[in-house]
């Protein structure tokens, strides 16, 4: 006992150094040095003739080697503390309460010889010496007690408040390496972590202990790739890996497993030595200590196993995720859908993973059967043989179950691969969706896949329910069948083989009930394995493969293509990009031009190897250093601007100055409280477009490329913006590289050296701009006089536009922080999170749930006691046949004896009597007590398909609601809570935890229930029987609380940071596949994949220290277990040895105390793993009910409100938060139905917190805003954004069919899609791709950037509302189709209110009017023609600057640059 006590105490790391040893300490330790020798010098009086000892020898010798085990233990232990920073205090009290123990049993046997008068004459040598011995013992104990009373060292803190892991910045010290035996079975290097899970410091992944070497991200990456071979299979390449390890790790399992059947052979053996009383003393104390030593090392072991195993799939699930990245970041063309990406990273690689739980469990579990069979076989013979036959008829039935079961995984798989897809795109367009209105539409769409993805989980939790009750089920009736066959055979029921019976059967129920579990967990496993096995076999990016090997033949070029021929697909049915052959030379400017979806940015992509090469040679000149890439959908990271810009590069400071000069971005950053140190959103959507290009053209210019790719980054800016970074950049910075230039500004190309005209894919003309650029220009360049240079300002309206900034900077703060840490949650898991849960299920659902559950278990207890009656009735018959007797008597030690595993742990709640003596019964009084039990059983049949029923469909409807709550939630927050949010923090709670929701939460629920009720009917039977025990229950209780309270509180915090630290994997996983084509080109996949295992990392340090603080709990409750069943044999021998043992109560008392203290364990453990998953409601829960909303307003009787089509401002004021200036002040002006009305302003004006106001994006801080004279505040969203219509500059498309992107309410015909997409000169386009009901792909990635905007304009041609808000559509379209669809605008919209936001001077010119906005005012509103003929007007400045813009020369002052303006996510609300 006292090493037992030892072993669990927590013993700190000896220090680098020697600390002097206190007075105290040394005097601990010299006393405990001699108190380990004592006992062995009191072995040797013992020998001598005659005995000098009050017990037998084999007692003496074995308890005076325990005691001086335990004393060397504790000197061990005394010797590290006293030279560790602890030795200045005392210690741990529990080390000295451990020392104090044997002090009464010393002063019990010093009594005992002065009772037996051993100090008297005649003295006799051996007893004598052994009081001399014993008096020394007692001294050493005293002086012992001495030395902790003072210590002598100067006063300190006790040891038990010394932290550990320093506070102060130290790092905590690695888990686990370098420990001593005691100390990894005991688990107490993990005391640091858990004191300060108690002193609720677990805040941050930085706060628990570094990975062991073998469980480190590099480590495992480095053993997996020894293994790994492209093409290879994944199962093979784990199994190498780690696989020969985990195989071994089955021996632990086996042993654990017969150590199993050990607990119950030595009772039945313990409860036969009392029974006889005819056995020596030596061996009721040898059954005793092997009964606790059995546990003891059975406990130790299964939870080494258990350990270990947890490890083994640490190290596995590291690995997969690894590839998986690794995969990711080189896949070829042919990509999957982020969102399925991402189902692999947060759903299948856990699933396949349960693999390492379920495989030993599936070996283990029939050798437990095949064990308890034999054991049934040898109580009841041949009749156990119809019970058997009746539990394999069910395999078949189970394997069709199981079957159905993988098959509807697989579906439901799909679905929820389909949902989650779904709800990225929808949150990376939320802006747009917000503008249209569509959140209920969109919502429908999410929720038919969510149903879709319930039906299939509905059928497999109705399945599970199936398999459930027919294992559950199964005992009751093999016990009824075993019973009849027994007496149909000729044979008498008596009670030991009634009760032993029922015991081996009860056996049955774990690997009978849980190998359905386990079957379930490898076909999981499977389904998974094929799935990721399949997203590793795609193609990958080779550019060995893709290049030619050989330079180019000139020596003076930088690329060639001949005869080459691309595609997006490898069949090769998109449309093809063929380049018979071309040329370019060293430093020169190429232009590329065409029309919309002519394949300029496909030429780019096949250049940068993202296309695949059917046909013919790509030759590129110094390929290994890469190319600078600026895409034309810039990719920004949710990083500060400078690391956007650096890019992992190392800051040059000159070199960074030249290029924020060379892409006028100065004057962006001087306008910010942090600089270049301010924190852009996720995707950059806290900048407008103009910004997010110049960055992104930064960074490609930091990069210092010798060959430059830029897809359009003009399009985005301002006429003079765009002048600047034609000269100061693309013929500034970049005039000695090699530059590739698609534009469809082609006044800017009039300086190139080759411009490349391509139509339908190909290159069907190359030569000078003077040849090439009047085929394209749309006008004589002589009308350039009206200011008609295609520019471009900024995509101000899709990402809440650029008056955002000014409220951005003050919500950064001085270190320009936008992004918010993920909160988390401390303490206890709420109660409104339980109550939340409640609700989820239903009230009723939930009460028949519980009724059910309590009766099925008051109805098997009720079996139980029946039987004890029918057994009783025997008895009181008196005509025993001595059977059971002469079976005890006549092989007591036999290890198979009838009376075998009598008080087994099996019969958890069968109240057991003292062993009547069978009786013979009539065959009526049998037919009855059979009928009876059988109803009672039938009964508990039911109930329990009952509550398997109600509980799937309770939980299936809490994941339903819960779901539905957390997905209207979100849709209603407002625009500031996605600008402020990385997109992995949200589609971690659509997956990850919606997963646990549907399937983890209710299997440990359920768990949790079971053991609870049967907790109830054990406690109820128990004090039914033996009342007495009950007196062991709360001192029982308040241990096992006060370790389980221990546990908890650093196991929430723990589960809560591996949920943190899950999200930025998904959202670096999210971003990589996003920007994937600017990493390559830029060479920085080798960062990527540092980063991310520094992320695995973090969450693998909390998965882990979870893991492990788990068995720091099992051990302890399960050393608790042996330690109480210990004392009770102790307790049975001492009043054996008085003559007081009541043997059936004895027994009983054992086989309860087995029962009660697993089923405790059980119930500790199953509820912290189930408030471990009420984490992820508490985190569906914190959006469903914290997440701020939008101002809904009122819904109008009138259904027609909208009927004119005025729009009035009245005097309204816009201030994004307090201390800040107005973005709007004092605005005021009307615009008259059907007027068109242009909005221009420099940069900085108002001009569209305008349109934020106006769809109540933004609320204003006074004023107001009519429409047809109604106040827009009162006006329900949802109505109001249903009669405007925008049409934005990005174009936002999610994946789906051309007519669902068109008409996602599904409101018009399809002849006024075609009609609408004729106007917009997308019929044949559409008629390409195959019609109507083809698919765009994920984000509308089968159309060019140009086709996406038309088709956005098609959508807007739909609509009937009377008021529209443009924000410069036709940026991405060539000049003729420009001119074409400004005519079909001024058509199509002629009778209805047009608002646009001039970014292109030539669109706004034929307006009725033009409002003109400087630092939120109104300073003009006229024709246009009004305006220009002031003087000095800010309208007639625009013109000129546009008109300067194109024809600036290199020595041109420098133009304007752009300050920019967004607005604060957390000002967006009502």
């Amino acid at each position: 006992m006292m090493f037992l006590l030892c072993s669990l105490l927590p013993i700190p790391r000896t220090p680098d150094y020697i600390l002097p040893c206190s007075p105290g300490w040394r005097l601990r330790l010299a006393a405990a040095f001699m108190l380990s020798i004592f006992p062995l010098l009191d072995l040797l009086p013992v020998l001598l003739p005659p005995g000098a000892g009050p017990g037998p020898i084999g007692l003496e010798v074995l308890a005076g080697c325990v005691a001086a085990v335990a004393w060397t233990s504790h000197s061990l232990a005394l010797w590290v503390l006293a030279h560790s920073p602890s030795g200045c205090s005392r210690g741990p009290c529990a080390l000295a309460l451990a020392a104090f123990l044997p002090a009464p049993a010393l002063v019990l046997t010093l009594l005992w010889h002065c009772q037996k008068d051993t100090f008297l004459p005649p003295l006799r040598p051996g007893p004598l010496a052994r009081l001399c011995l014993l008096i020394l013992q007692l001294a050493a104990v005293l002086a012992y007690g001495l030395g902790w009373a003072a210590p002598g060292g100067p006063p300190e803190e006790p040891w038990t408040h010394e932290p550990f892991l320093s506070s102060g910045g130290r790092e905590p010290e690695v888990a686990e390496d370098g420990e001593s035996w005691l100390s990894r079975f005991s688990y107490a290097w993990l005391s640091p972590l858990l004191a300060r899970g108690a002193r609720g410091e677990l805040r941050q992944p930085q706060d628990t202990c570094h990975l062991p070497h073998r469980l480190h991200p590099a480590y495992v990456a480095r053993v997996f790739q020894a293994h790994w071979q492209e093409g290879a299979r994944l199962w093979r390449t784990l199994y190498g890996a780690f696989g020969r390890y985990y195989l071994v790790l089955g021996l632990l399992k086996l042993v654990g497993t017969m150590l199993g059947f050990s607990g119950p052979l030595l009772l039945s053996l313990l409860v036969g030595f009392l029974e006889e009383g005819q056995e020596p003393l030596s061996h009721g104390l040898l059954y005793a200590l092997g009964l606790g030593g059995g546990a003891v090392l059975g406990a130790v072991l299964q939870n080494q196993y258990g350990y270990e195993v947890q490890k083994v799939r640490l190290q596995a699930w590291g690995a997969v995720l690894n590839v998986l990245y690794h995969k990711a970041l080189h896949l070829g063309p042919s990509r999957p859908p982020a969102g399925e990406v991402l189902n692999l990273l947060g759903t299948d690689s856990t699933r396949l993973l349960n693999f390492t739980e379920s495989f030993h469990e599936a070996w283990g579990l029939p050798l437990q059967l095949a064990i308890t069979l034999y054991l049934l076989y040898q109580q009841v013979g041949l009749a156990f043989v119809g019970g058997l036959v009746l539990a394999l008829l069910l395999v078949p039935v189970n394997k069709v179950i199981a079957t159905r079961i993988m098959a509807s995984n697989q579906e439901m798989l799909q679905h929820k691969d389909a949902r989650v897809k779904l709800m990225t795109e929808l949150l990376s367009g939320i802006r747009v969706i917000k503008f249209f209105g569509w959140e209920r539409a969109l919502a429908t769409r999410v929720e038919a896949c969510r149903a879709q993805e319930l039906g299939q989980l509905r059928i497999i939790k109705y399945l599970d329910a199936a398999c459930v009750y027919l294992w559950a089920a199964l005992p009751v009736v093999i016990s009824i069948v075993i019973f009849i066959t027994y007496v149909l055979m000729g044979h008498q029921l008596t009670a030991t083989k009634v009760f032993t019976a029922l015991a081996l059967v009860r056996m049955l129920i774990l690997p009978l009930n849980n190998f359905p579990w386990v079957i379930n967990g490898l076909l999981e496993a499977k389904v998974s394995l094929d799935r990721i096995q399949h997203f590793l076999d795609l193609p990958v990016y080779n550019p060995q493969a893709y290049y030619s090997p050989e330079p180019p033949l000139e020596p003076s070029t930088v690329l060639e293509l001949h005869e080459a021929v691309f595609s997006w697909d490898p069949a090769g049915t998109s449309q093809e990009t063929f380049i018979s052959h071309l040329e370019v030379k060293k430093g020169a400017l190429v232009g590329i031009v065409g029309k919309v979806g002519c394949g300029k940015s496909s030429l780019l992509a096949a250049i940068t190897g993202e296309l695949h090469r059917l046909h013919g040679r790509v030759t590129v000149w110094g390929l290994s250093k890469g190319f600078g890439l600026a895409t034309q959908e810039p990719w920004i990271q949710l990083a500060t601007i400078r690391d956007n810009i650096l890019f992992g590069k190392r800051f040059d400071a000159q070199l960074y100055r030249e290029v924020l000069e060379a892409c006028a971005l100065n004057e962006d950053l001087s306008v910010l409280p942090a600089g270049d140190q301010t924190e852009v959103g996720e995707k950059g959507v806290t900048l407008s477009g103009g910004q997010r290009a110049r960055i992104a053209l930064a960074r490609a210019v930091y990069q210092e490329k010798a060959l430059y790719l830029l897809d359009d980054p003009l399009a985005a800016v301002d006429a003079d913006v765009a002048s600047h970074l034609l000269h100061r950049c693309i013929l500034g910075v970049l005039s000695h590289t090699t530059r590739l230039l698609c534009t469809h500004r082609t006044e800017y190309l009039e300086k190139a050296d080759l411009v490349l005209l391509l139509e339908d894919g190909r290159l069907v003309q190359a030569g000078p701009p003077s040849q090439i650029l009047p085929l394209v220009q749309a006008v004589p360049k002589t009308r350039a006089k009206d200011g008609q240079e295609p520019g471009s300002a900024r995509a101000l309206l899709v990402q809440s536009l650029e008056d955002k900034e000014k409220g951005l900077e003050a919500e950064q703060s001085s270190c320009g922080r936008l992004l918010q840490e993920e909160s988390k949650k401390e303490g206890a898991v709420a109660l409104h999170v339980y109550r939340a849960y409640w609700r989820a299920v239903g009230c009723i659902m939930a009460l028949a749930t519980l009724f059910s559950l309590l009766l099925m278990q008051a109805t098997r207890n009720g079996a139980d006691w029946w039987l004890s009656y029918w057994i009783s009735q025997l008895k009181a018959g008196g005509n025993g046949s001595g059977e059971v007797l002469a079976s005890a008597t006549q092989s007591p030690s036999r290890l198979f004896s009838p009376q075998l595993l009598l008080f087994s742990p099996g019969s958890l709640c069968t109240p057991v009597f003292p062993l009547p003596k069978a009786t013979p019964s009539g065959s009526s009084d049998l037919r009855f007590y059979l009928t009876v039990y059988a109803t009672i059983a039938g009964i508990n049949s039911l109930c329990t398909l009952l509550r398997a029923v109600l509980f799937a469909a309770g939980t299936l409807r809490a994941a339903a609601t819960l779901h539905c709550r957390l997905l209207q939630r979100v849709l209603q927050a407002p625009v500031s809570f996605f600008d402020s949010t990385p997109m992995g923090r949200v589609v971690n709670r659509f997956s990850s935890d919606v997963a646990c929701v549907d399937d983890s939460l209710p299997f440990l629920l359920n768990i949790l229930l079971a053991n609870a009720v049967g907790l109830l009917g054990l406690l109820v039977m128990l004090g039914f029987g033996l009342p007495w025990l009950l007196l062991l229950l709360p001192p029982l209780s308040i241990m096992y609380y006060r370790v389980q309270r221990h546990y908890r509180a650093s196991s929430r915090e723990l589960r809560r940071l591996g949920s943190l630290t899950l999200s930025p994997l998904y959202t670096h996983l999210a971003d990589t596949l996003a920007g994937l084509p600017v990493l390559r080109a830029a060479g920085a996949t080798y960062r990527f994949e540092e980063e991310n295992q520094r992320l695995l990392e973090l969450n693998q340090r909390c998965q882990f220290a979870s893991c492990a603080t788990m068995q720091w709990l099992d051990i302890r409750l399960q050393l608790m277990g042996a330690a109480v069943v210990s004392a009770i044999a102790g307790i049975a021998l001492i009043q054996h040895r008085q003559g007081l043992a009541n043997p059936g109560l004895v027994g009983l008392a054992l086989s309860y105390a087995l029962s009660l203290t697993g089923l405790l364990s059980g119930l500790v453990s199953s509820f912290t793993k189930t408030e471990v998953m009420l984490v992820s409601v508490e985190r569906m829960e914190e959006y469903s009910c914290d997440l701020a909303q939008e101002p809904q307003g009122h819904l109008l009787q009138a259904t027609s409100w909208l009927t004119q089509g005025s729009v009035e401002f009245q005097d309204v004021v816009l201030v994004y938060r307090p201390g800040l200036p107005p973005a709007l002040d004092g605005v005021t002006f009307r615009v008259q139905p059907g007027e068109k009305l242009g909005i221009v302003g420099r940069t900085g004006s108002g001009k569209s917190s305008l349109f934020l106001v106006l769809f109540r994006l933004v609320e204003p801080s006074a004023g107001r805003v009519l429409l047809d004279d109604t106040d827009t505040s009162q006006l329900e969203l949802a109505e109001l954004r249903s009669q405007l219509a925008i049409i934005p500059q990005e174009p936002f498309l999610f994946s789906g069919t051309v007519r669902e992107n068109l008409d996602p309410q599904g409101l018009h015909e399809d002849r006024a899609l075609w009609q609408v997409l004729e106007q917009c000169h997308l019929s044949e386009v559409v008629i390409f791709m195959g019609g109507l009901d083809s698919e765009v792909g994920e984000g509308g990635r089968n159309l060019s950037l140009g086709q996406r905007q038309l088709l956005c304009l098609a959508r807007a041609l739909l609509t009937n509302a009377k008021i529209l808000c443009i924000d410069e559509a036709t940026a991405s379209v060539d000049q003729k189709t420009d001119q074409l669809l400004q005519q079909t605008i001024c058509q199509r919209f002629a009778n209805k209110t047009v608002l646009t936001i001039a970014h292109r001077l030539n669109t706004i010119l034929n307006s009725d009017r033009v409002l003109v906005l400087h630092a939120g005012k109104v300073v003009g509103l006229d024709s246009p023609t009004a305006l220009c003929d002031q003087g000095h007007s800010v309208f007639r400045q625009l013109l000129q600057s546009g008109l300067e813009g194109a024809a600036a020369p290199p020595g041109h002052p420098e133009p304007r640059v752009v300050a920019p303006e967004l607005s604060p996510p957390s000002e967006q609300q009502g």
